[in-house]
This record gives C-alpha cells, sequence and structure tokens, in this order.
C-alpha cells in the first residue's frame, strides 16, 4: 500500500526553533502558553481603561511619541520634552498603567507571576501577558487614548536634575517609531523617518530629547557609569528561514531611551522612598571579585585601585574599546561575569541604598516596562497606593519573596534565550560544516575553550585546542560539528 505524503509537513526553522524554545522552557519551569482561565479572563476584556476622574491628568494634547525596536507591539513608554524659560528642559516619560486592567492574583497576573517576563527568542516572542493585551489594550499604541503614570523631570540647561513628581494622567502616543531609523536619522546617516515627517513639530522635539539624554550621558559617565559591549547576536528571518545573524547595535536612539529609563527608574525608587513604604530595586552590589577585575586590567598594563571604584573602571574600559574594539566585547563579558549579576531585593524607605555599582546611580529600580517585566508591575501597583491614599497592597515579607522569586526567574528565561540564541546559531552554519573561518578565543577554563567567529558573529566551542590559547588570541578555524537541538558548535584551530 502506499503512503501519500501530499499533507505531511516540514517544518521550516522558524518552526524548529519555535519547537525548541518551547521545550526548553518548560524543561525550565516556565509556561510558554496561557491557560484556560487566561483566556476565559480575557473575554471579559472589551476594550482599554478609561479615564476614572480627578486621579488622571489629561496630556493626550502632548507631542508624545515611542521609539522602540523595529517589531515591538508592547510599548511600555512615550516620551515628551518642554523648553523651560531659563534653558532648562522639562522631561515627561508616560508608563502604561497596566495595573487598570491586569489586578493582583486575578488568572492574567498568576501567568505573569510565574514568568516574570517576557521571553524573547529570535523564532517568537512569549510574552508575559496576552498580546491582547501587552500588544493592545494596556500598549501604549499610537493615535489611542491610554492611561499611563507619569514621571515629569525638571533638568537645568547642564542636565541636572532640579525635581520631579510622579502622577497619573491620559496620554496619547502621537508616532511610534523604531530605534534604527531614528538613530541613522540622528547621525546624519539616513532620511528622516515617515513618523517624524508627518507630525509637525517632532524633528525638533526628538532633537531636544537627543540633546538632554547625550547630556545625561556624559553626566552619569563621569560618576563611574560602565559602558560596555556585550556580545548580542540576533537572527533574522526572511520566508521563515534564518537569514542572517548580527550583532545588535547599542546606537544613539537607544541610549536616548535608556538615559531617560534611568532617570526614571531614580525618580520612582526616590519617590517611594519619600512616602515611607518598602520598595523592590533593581541592584548590582560592588564586586567582591574587585581583586580579580585589578589583575585582568593589570594583564593590559593597566593599574586599577585595589578598592571598588567605577570611575576607575570607566577609564580602563574607555581606554581599551578605543585601542582594542575587535577584543572588547569578550573584555566586557569578563567584567560583566566578575561584577556579578544584578538582583531584586528589598530596601527599606531612607535606608542605605546598595545601588547599582555598573551605573554608578545609588537609586535604581525597575518601573518603566509593566507590559514585560512583572517587577514594574509591583512597582506601578505601589506607587498608585501612595498616589490614590491607599494602604501598600503587598507586605514587607512578600515583597521579598517577590524579589527573591523575580530575580530567580530572570536568570531561568535568560538561559532560555541563550539557549535558543546557540540553537539558531547551529542551525544557521549546520550546512556551513568544513568551512573556514576567521575569530577570537573568547573564553577559557581548565576543561574548554571557545572562539567567536566573526561573520557570522556566533560562538562554539574548540575541539583539540592548545592550552597556549588564551582569551583575545585571534585564530583561524574550521567547522567541524553542529547540534541544533543542543545548539553546539564545534571548532578546529587551523591557524
Amino acid at each position: 500500500m502506499k503512503i501519500s505524503l501530499k499533507n505531511q509537513h516540514t517544518p521550516n526553522q522558524r518552526e524548529e526553533l519555535d519547537r525548541i524554545a518551547v521545550g526548553v522552557m518548560i524543561i525550565r519551569g516556565l509556561e510558554p502558553n496561557f491557560s484556560s482561565k487566561v483566556d476565559e479572563q480575557l473575554k471579559e476584556f472589551t476594550g482599554p481603561a478609561r479615564d476614572t476622574g480627578a486621579f488622571y491628568r489629561d496630556l493626550s494634547n502632548l507631542l508624545w511619541c515611542s521609539i522602540d525596536n523595529d517589531d515591538s507591539r508592547d510599548l511600555d513608554q512615550i516620551t515628551v520634552t518642554e523648553q523651560m524659560p531659563d534653558g532648562g528642559i522639562k522631561l515627561y516619560v508616560a508608563i502604561a498603567d497596566v495595573d487598570a486592567l491586569v489586578k493582583m492574583d486575578s488568572p492574567v497576573d498568576d501567568h505573569a507571576f510565574i514568568n516574570t517576563r517576557s521571553v524573547y527568542t529570535s523564532a517568537r516572542i512569549f510574552p508575559m501577558l496576552p498580546t491582547k493585551l501587552s500588544n493592545d489594550l494596556t500598549s501604549l499604541n499610537p493615535h489611542e487614548d491610554r492611561l499611563a503614570m507619569v514621571c515629569e523631570m525638571h533638568f537645568s540647561k547642564h542636565a541636572e536634575m532640579l525635581s520631579s513628581s510622579i502622577y497619573m494622567a491620559k496620554v496619547r502616543n502621537q508616532s511610534q517609531l523604531a530605534y534604527d531609523a531614528v538613530s541613522a536619522w540622528l547621525e546624519d546617516k539616513g532620511p528622516m523617518p515617515d513618523g517624524v515627517k508627518r507630525i509637525s513639530g517632532l524633528e525638533s522635539q526628538l532633537k531636544a530629547q537627543d540633546e538632554l539624554a547625550q547630556k545625561l550621558r556624559v553626566l552619569r559617565h563621569e560618576k563611574g557609569s560602565l559602558e560596555f559591549d556585550i556580545f548580542q547576536p540576533r537572527a533574522s528571518f526572511v520566508n521563515d528561514e534564518i537569514a542572517e545573524i548580527s550583532q545588535q547595535a547599542h546606537n544613539r536612539a537607544r541610549q536616548l531611551i535608556e538615559e531617560f529609563m534611568i532617570a526614571t527608574n531614580g525618580c520612582t525608587s526616590r519617590f517611594l522612598a519619600e512616602a515611607g513604604i518598602y520598595s523592590m530595586r533593581r541592584v548590582v552590589r560592588s564586586p567582591e571579585r574587585w581583586l580579580r577585575i585589578v589583575q585582568v586590567a593589570a594583564d593590559r598594563g593597566y593599574k586599577l585601585p585595589k578598592e571598588p571604584d567605577s570611575q576607575a573602571l570607566e577609564v580602563f574600559l574607555a581606554k581599551e574599546h578605543r585601542s582594542d574594539p575587535v577584543r572588547f566585547p569578550d573584555l566586557s563579558l569578563i567584567i560583566v561575569k566578575l561584577m556579578g549579576s544584578g538582583e531584586y531585593i528589598v530596601e527599606k524607605p531612607k535606608g542605605h541604598a546598595v545601588g547599582h555599582f555598573g551605573l554608578a546611580v545609588s537609586d535604581y529600580m525597575h518601573s518603566t516596562a509593566p507590559n514585560r517585566r512583572y517587577p514594574d508591575l509591583i512597582t506601578l501597583r505601589l506607587i498608585k497606593s501612595v498616589l490614590f491614599g491607599q494602604k501598600p497592597p503587598y507586605s514587607t515579607d512578600e515583597l521579598k519573596a517577590l524579589a527573591l522569586h523575580c530575580t530567580i526567574q530572570e536568570d531561568v528565561s535568560k538561559r532560555v534565550e541563550r539557549q535558543v540564541r546557540k540553537s539558531e546559531a547551529a542551525l544557521l552554519l549546520s550546512s556551513r560544516i568544513g568551512q573556514y573561518f576567521d575569530g577570537i578565543v573568547s573564553g577559557a577554563n581548565e576543561k574548554d575553550t571557545w572562539v567567536r567567529i566573526f561573520n557570522p558573529p556566533v560562538e562554539g566551542k574548540l575541539v583539540h585546542s592548545s592550552k597556549d590559547l588564551t582569551v583575545g588570541h585571534l585564530v583561524r578555524v574550521k567547522l567541524i560539528y553542529t547540534h541544533v537541538e543542543r545548539g553546539f558548535i564545534d571548532f578546529v584551530v587551523t591557524g
């Protein structure tokens, strides 16, 4: 008997990576899909949250805009500035009022609690909230009225913060813009984006935002904020097949949003501290392995002080970035690992702030992305309780448990993302066994040595490698093996 193959489906590369991502999430205890209870609750949402009276100001007429990735649909924040008569500038950052629809202990909130953040893979995004919410009803979508928490900041003409306030408002995104197009335009490397051309006054508005962001950036680096160039490859698809893997650029538009979010997170931290309630901070502690960082610098002919000093470390990193940009991503990774990962902790009001060593700020939390991160939704609820004169929604013990849970789950989800990136790299290279590549030794320990090839920018293991190879050594390698499911890529040195 003949068996017809007519209706059998051969998975494309996107589907294969999607299947791998789902499997890795399940193995690591995350939920790739929403439950039937969430589906039932979604039927209750017939539209976005509406203005609830005097608590919400009407700022919908301001020239708000969003800047995000090209494919982002979960818009968490929009920004606008206003020039002051004394030469200073007023910055408004509006953050989506996700809590207006996503209530504590609801099925949607329960799912968000499990994963604690959206998981981003090239083949598929696993959103923390259902897309009916995160991409629509709780997203600050263009030309739609939405409720938001607004952080209003007053800066001097030298970008020193003079004061800030937080309140609830109705806002309206006038234009959805993308990082790469805005950055190319700001740097005179590309045309003005259509989303800027269409809105009268948006050109000068964005240039004012860029000017403020660059001033804030300079001030942070003077205080010791660290500048890294982390290896962050990103796959792109054409007809559901991987077309290329490229390094994600940290461009001027990303810097703009980064500076505004850091400033906002500082304001929300201080707001809760001044209100006298406990809050969940995002911290990177002063490195316990500082002496190892000192040795890394010494190996490159640079002397760092014996005590942790972010300003001295930033000077060293800037020097290395200028003198050896090819090896800088690997140096960045070494320093990041020695500094240790960030974590969520609970801090009492007006207590000693642990701070964020890498950003050189003492007051910092995650508050600007409540569609994508659960700690930001927690912070939003805490701030609203203060603004509305209500009791904090979480006890101190509950906050401590949440902080630990969010730290653990963030690490888990990032491991998922790294695993899928390895699989997509193996998939791209699977047809190139036997080909030769130029690369650089990116890691080494007693057992294994790794190499990062330049084109495409992917990392694999060196087999039968010489113990004389150290991090930073330029090599010529041959690809001998890939395993897509497990994300294995093996090279041998040829020169």
